[in-house]
């Protein structure tokens, strides 16, 4: 018991409840259970230094309320949470301030675990897990080099945002419309050497995968849009200027060839230069200039303006050698099919749209009927095509890709719009890669050594003509910790803050073991030492994410990611719960690496995450979304020492349905925090001890034990439901009910107490100890609810007279036709329209309704 005050006092009671729980160890779950298992999962939040906002107890609530639900339902419960802490705000941080961000974070972290645990989340606080703790990265290093193994790491040129007056490289939450967010200065994409991920070797799986699991599907929508998986031909053009080779391009709609009146090549396609003639090169040189400051989405955006400009090359149309222009155009992306298009633009918007704009051709070769106007963009016969006249779109795209394929023309083809993961940033804050760069000789001498633990084919990276290979340190050698630097300042030439530590970068690395010295020292005795230069790329934050939930399983663990009788008893998370504006990235990044290691067989499921639920929002007051620059941000904090932890659960859940958008309202919030008071009057007197009202010997009425099995059932269902207002909005029928009862049973008094509990735990507990409950109320078993009383013996039979309702009676369940007639010309405000009218049909419905038409 917190106090022995008359009131309800949440300033004592809620402190002194997680105190108890944390000594008891109230919510540690163990390995080795006989229990079934439940794993529930929050999306391990970023600890920034701001702290919580009200938006984050809203997902940790509702997971908090169904762990416990399912701990007194007898499962064994794991409810963890972490940090997902490398990241950008903590870079910039250091780079302003000087500080490590290894500090800010830490402080961060801890200003986020007192919040939380202010709000008494069941959480097992012995899992904890920091994605920048050197043994926690140590494996997100391991399952790179699983990855590097098995072929699905390489390197790269990709374009990344630099500022050349920063001399730094940006992300893209850096970049404000064309310049950087710090200075304002005027930026452009340049390429430089970035590690990626082949995430499109998985790209067919990570699409079947999603019919195998329980996901919002607005969420599967967007992971297939985001895979994109399109069925076409790949169409070889042959160039004019035959020594330059073939141009190829995809299309999903190889029937509309005939149609094709220009070509556009991506400004950063490798063929540009090329195809270039002297007449053009100056403008061609100034739009690719242009192009390079401008985002995918600027590029690509339907309602912006075409543009381009004509290279002077041509190619010729397989089907009916035509010579077809070639332009340069930014709406064509390089990351997408192979960076050129065939232009259709009488069947195609954009195209159509290009072609009007610089007075290109536009063909007609689909019939969409006399009706159909130009870009028409449906199936049809086909026209203006040669022998394939006349054929529907579905057999000559067959015929057409058939015969292509014959010549060495064209072939069918799948494509995704999937593109590898960059898997690299230019930044301190994340985890190192454990990658030596080394010579083709000493790289050659490590297989010697080190055997089949390198990939078959090397990864290499050519510069200034000379090629480096990629040797992974050994196992035994991670975690690869950051080194300390000097400054956190870019390095100026688009690498990391670490390419300046030559100390760390530049070394003499025993390729048997993984040891190292500084290059600047005498070379160490033995034939396993050789010069090298580390990665200082780092991982970007998603690497971390993408595995957490496995190690929650086995967090201590420093021999695997998790033992594998950890792996099979938890499995993965039963539910995951987050914000939908993670439904692409972090979750198909998790899908891909979850599949290999599936692959690996250290994972038993294919897939990680079976059941997922996104919580809605949270508004501010204003009806606009919380920001610190709108002043609606509401601090959780500023509420518990107003109202207290329990108050502030139930109002997050009584608020609407969990993944509904809500607008806070401060004046809602007293409502559920005078239900608590009233629960609290009627259970303890005046005088501090248990209510006169609550009584040993008191037996229930049949109307209150029907109620009480009726919320028994309803709030377990809503709870399993995540329906969580409406289970609230049951227990304050049944508060009320309990008020108005003379005298409450002190048995029904605890089952009370008991669906509250996961609701508002702090306040459940009190009563449950002052009313001498036994133990804390976490480990009483959940209450069951008896069929039989709810079973029904009346019910409301609506009686209507021409379709318009004329009273209703309690009748006995299943009363018959006959019956409900009769009951119904007895009924005094059903009476006087029957009487003397003659009916002409009848319309009953058991139990519901009777429907009596007269005239």
């Amino acid at each position: 018991m917190a106090t022995t005050s008359t009131d309800y006092n949440f300033h004592d009671i809620e402190p002194y409840w997680q105190t108890f729980w944390e000594k008891n160890r109230s919510f540690c779950a163990p390995n080795d259970s006989s229990r079934p298992k439940y794993y529930v999962l929050d999306m391990f939040p970023y600890p920034s230094g701001s702290g919580l906002h009200i938006g984050h107890p809203e997902g940790y609530t509702a997971t908090d309320i169904l762990a416990r639900y399912k701990r007194a339902k007898g499962f064994n419960v794991l409810h963890p949470i972490g940090w997902d802490a490398f990241g950008l705000p903590a870079e910039q941080h250091a780079v302003k301030t000087g500080t490590h961000p290894a500090s800010n974070t830490r402080n961060n972290i801890v200003n986020f675990k007192r919040q939380i645990k202010a709000l008494g989340f069941s959480y097992d606080w012995e899992r904890e897990i920091d994605t920048t703790d050197p043994r926690y990265f140590r494996w997100t290093q391991w399952i790179f080099l699983q990855l590097f193994r098995r072929g699905l790491a390489y390197v790269d040129e990709r374009p990344v945002w630099w500022c050349p007056e920063l001399r730094t490289v940006l992300a893209n939450e850096e970049v404000v419309e064309g310049r950087s967010e710090v200075g304002g200065f005027p930026v452009e994409r340049r390429n430089l050497r970035q590690w990626v991920l082949r995430i499109t070797a998985y790209a067919e799986r990570l699409l079947a995968g999603l019919k195998d699991v329980d996901w919002p599907d607005s969420t599967k929508r967007m992971q297939e849009a985001w895979i994109g998986r399109s069925e076409g031909a790949e169409i070889v053009f042959q160039l004019e200027h035959g020594a330059l080779g073939p141009l190829k391009v995809f299309t999903t709609r190889p029937d509309t060839l005939f149609g094709c009146t220009y070509m556009v090549l991506a400004p950063e396609h490798p063929l540009v230069d090329a195809l270039t003639v002297n007449e053009q090169r100056a403008d061609v040189t100034a739009y690719r200039r242009k192009a390079a400051a401008k985002s995918d989405l600027e590029r690509t955006d339907l309602a912006k303006e075409k543009s381009g400009v004509f290279t002077g090359s041509f190619a010729i149309n397989p089907v009916n050698g035509a010579r077809v222009p070639i332009w340069v155009a930014d709406y064509v992306l390089m990351g997408y099919g192979t960076g050129a298009i065939m232009a259709v633009p009488g069947h195609d918007e954009r195209d159509f749209e290009f072609a009007r704009q610089f007075e290109l051709p536009i063909v007609q070769v689909i019939d969409g009927g006399p009706t159909a106007e130009l870009p028409y963009t449906g199936d049809g016969p086909l026209m203006n095509s040669g022998p394939y006249n006349g054929l529907p779109s579905s057999e000559a795209k067959r015929r057409i890709t058939t015969e292509l394929a014959e010549r060495g023309a064209g072939q069918p083809t799948v494509n995704f719009k999937l593109r590898d993961w960059l898997f690299s940033r230019q930044r301190y804050w994340g985890e190192p890669f454990p990658i030596v760069w080394v010579s083709e000789e000493d790289f050659a001498l490590a297989r010697t050594l080190r055997g089949d633990t390198l990939p078959t084919e090397p990864v290499t990276f050519t510069q200034g003509g000379r090629t480096s290979f990629a040797l992974p340190l050994p196992e035994s050698a991670l975690p690869l910790e950051l080194p300390a630097v000097q400054s956190y300042l870019p390095s100026g030439t688009g690498e990391s803050p670490l390419a300046n530590e030559t100390d760390w970068v530049d070394i003499w690395f025993n390729v048997e073991d993984g040891s190292a010295q500084p290059a600047s020292q005498p070379r160490p005795p033995g034939p396993a030492w050789v010069r090298g230069r580390r990665e200082t790329n780092t991982m970007p934050q998603w690497a971390g994410s993408c595995w957490y939930y496995l190690r929650f399983l086995d967090p201590r663990n420093d021999h695997a990611i998790a033992a594998p009788s950890a792996l099979r008893y938890w499995g993965t998370p039963d539910l995951y719960v987050g914000g939908a504006e993670h439904a692409v990235l972090h979750l198909l990044y998790a899908r891909f690496w979850h599949q290999v290691l599936f692959d690996l067989g250290i994972v038993p499921e294919p897939e990680p995450f079976k059941k997922l639920f996104h919580q809605g929002i949270i508004l501010g007051e204003d009806g606009e979304k919380m920001s610190k620059s709108r002043g609606n941000v509401v601090n959780p904090d500023t509420i518990i020492a107003s109202h207290g932890t329990d108050t502030l659960r139930l109002y997050l859940m009584f608020l609407g349905p969990l993944e509904a958008m809500k607008p806070w309202n401060p004046r809602g919030i007293e409502g559920v925090h005078r239900f608590l008071h009233k629960v609290w009057r009627e259970l303890i007197g005046p005088d501090g001890a248990v209510s006169s009202k609550i009584s040993e010997s008191a037996s229930e009425t049949p109307e209150l034990r029907k109620l009480v099995h009726e919320t028994i059932r309803k709030v377990g269902e809503d709870i399993e439901q995540l329906r969580f207002n409406t289970a609230i909005s049951q227990l304050m029928i049944l508060a009320n009910a309990l008020q108005k009862a003379p005298a409450i049973p002190r048995s029904t008094a605890l089952r009370f107490l008991q669906l509250l509990a996961p609701f508002a735990p702090h306040i459940a507990e009190e009563l449950w100890s002052r009313l001498g409950g036994t133990g804390s109320i976490m480990a009483a078993p959940w209450p069951e609810f008896d069929s039989s009383i709810l079973a029904a013996t009346d019910v409301r039979l609506v009686f209507q007279v021409n379709g318009k309702h004329r009273g209703d009676q309690t009748v006995p369940v299943n009363t018959t036709q006959e019956e409900a007639l009769a009951f119904a010309h007895s009924n005094p405000r059903v009476q006087p329209y029957l009487q003397g009218k003659t009916v002409r049909r009848i319309v009953f419905v058991p139990n519901k309704i009777l429907n009596v038409v007269v005239e």
